[in-house]
């Protein structure tokens, strides 16, 4: 039952493409107000000219009165304007880590995420189609194709749900609200703000006077549950001392991104599915692409009830789900520092691995100015590492060919041949990463799983897995691992977090 009284619908809404979601099934959501749904779709309603989240908790509208949309772009450039109480601008996104099967799709797909993280705040979309290996129109097409809006107002509807999200939880003056959110000056800021949303910017700024804080606190929703313990504490146990730390309940780290640094915590909050993140003034030039990126590394966007249903057909991973409900992938803030961390991992323990790790960030990494005692240092570039004569990565401990191999990956990296970051298709990238030396097929897939965001990766000959499974043969956990299919990154995780608990 749902928190309402109503059965929820058992389904996920049915799609047969992205935008023509099944209306019976989204109506049903609705009424129910299930969590699981959040994200998923948003319902215009012609009465009132607003769309809304389907947790929202106002009187549910008659059938003949919603229209249904598979983002907040559609419903925006069908002429609807968001909700002040639901906030679609903080509603969870749709993960897209298990990778389309035609070429169509996975270029709309990675559009979307490149749009998402501000590609197109300086510049239209011939960059972009320069970038993936099309022309602008055949992009263009595929968005429309699987998400019924143009670049150009998907990019719009970001920037904008942003600035919607800094007015209200902010104290930004509206000049800082307009550059952060992606907008090129004031005035333009105004203009679309006010013909999109007919409300003039000021209209949803809190009551008190801007303020010039050192930082600004936001939330990023999820659909619950979170197993964010078991979250923050993998990442600290396999980042690097001084980069990345645990404050009590809160996850802190260093940021460099595009030119800019700075720092970020994150903690949930306790009484709605959401973190609570604060971000260092310095970065709010790159906000758009920072947050983007603490999306994927939190996982924020995975659907618990999808992913779990699937692995319930494991009769163990029914004990592990009961045990650690919501558990995440954790992404990677960085795809390199990730990738470099993978290759520092390999035949030594965790603990080894992050002790060399923070010898790369004390040599390589940037001093940090944190109010967090903990953070003292920014994780090492490609470029600092490829410019080091392989002697230098031996003299922090590295054998020969360990060291030969981070040199390798760095320079691929620095030199633009190797591309870690999600949206793209992953298998030319596997590809790329076993060409290079000491890279083989768990290192491959491990970056998979974190950097390249595929929810279906999984390093079959890892020890730790076939202990956990019992088997003496990767092929055997391929085997086993079929019931898992397209989650397996997941299962990997909860197999490895009950070892590191004695389990």
């Amino acid at each position: 039952m749902s928190e309402n009284g109503q059965t929820p619908p058992a389904p996920w809404p049915k799609v047969t493409a992205v935008m023509r979601l099944d209306p019976q099934h989204c109506y049903a959501a609705l009424k129910a107000r299930d969590s699981r749904f959040d994200g998923g779709f948003f319902v215009g309603v012609s009465t009132t000219g607003i769309y809304c989240r389907p947790i929202c908790t106002a009187r549910t509208p008659k059938r003949d009165h919603c229209r249904f949309f598979a983002n907040a772009a559609a419903a925006e450039s069908a002429g609807f304007r968001p909700c002040l109480r639901c906030r679609p601008e903080i509603a969870p996104g749709v993960a897209r880590g298990v990778a389309p099967v035609d070429a169509v799709r996975g270029a709309a797909h990675w559009l979307a995420s490149r749009i998402e993280e501000g590609a197109m705040n300086d510049g239209g979309s011939e960059r972009l189609a320069s970038e993936y290996g099309l022309s602008s129109r055949q992009l263009r097409r595929a968005l429309i194709a699987e998400y019924g809006v143009t670049p150009i107002e998907l990019a719009q509807t970001r920037r904008l749900l942003l600035a919607k999200q800094l007015l209200t939880e902010t104290s930004l003056p509206l000049a800082r609200v307009a550059f952060a959110s992606g907008f090129s000056s004031v005035r333009r800021f105004n203009a679309c703000f006010r013909s999109r949303y007919r409300l003039n910017p000021g209209a949803l700024r809190k009551r008190q006077a801007p303020r010039a804080d050192a930082s600004v606190v936001l939330q990023l929703a999820y659909r619950p549950p979170l197993a964010w313990d078991a979250l923050r504490e993998f990442l600290v146990t396999r980042g690097a001392a001084g980069v990345e730390a645990a404050d009590g309940a809160r996850y802190v780290r260093t940021v460099a991104l595009h030119g800019k640094r700075g720092w970020i915590s994150a903690t949930p909050l306790e009484h709605k599915p959401a973190l609570q993140v604060e971000v260092a003034v310095d970065l709010l030039a790159v906000l758009t692409p920072l947050l983007a990126r603490l999306r994927r590394m939190f996982d924020l966007d995975a659907n618990p009830a999808i992913i779990e249903e699937r692995l319930r057909d494991d009769a163990r991973m029914r004990r592990l789900l009961r045990r650690r409900p919501g558990l995440r992938v954790p992404g990677a803030f960085d795809g390199f520092e990730l990738a470099l961390r993978a290759v520092l991992g390999q035949q030594v323990s965790v603990k080894a691995a992050s002790t060399l790790f923070s010898r790369f960030a004390e040599t390589f990494g940037a001093a940090a100015a944190t109010p967090y005692p903990q953070l003292r240092r920014h994780a090492p570039t490609a470029e600092a590492v490829a410019q080091a004569p392989v002697q230098r990565l031996r003299d922090l401990g590295l054998t020969r060919q360990r060291a030969a191999s981070a040199s390798a990956l760095a320079r691929a990296v620095a030199d633009g041949k190797l591309v870690l970051e999600p949206g793209g298709a992953v298998a030319p990238t596997l590809e790329r990463l076993l060409e290079l030396p000491g890279i083989g097929p768990w290192t491959a897939q491990y970056i998979a799983m974190r950097a390249l965001r595929d929810a279906d990766a999984l390093p079959p000959g890892d020890l730790g897995l076939l202990k956990a499974l019992r088997l003496d043969h990767p092929r055997k956990v391929i085997e086993h691992a079929q019931k898992w299919q397209p989650w397996r990154a997941y299962a990997a995780l909860h197999l490895w977090t009950e070892m590191s608990a004695g389990g």
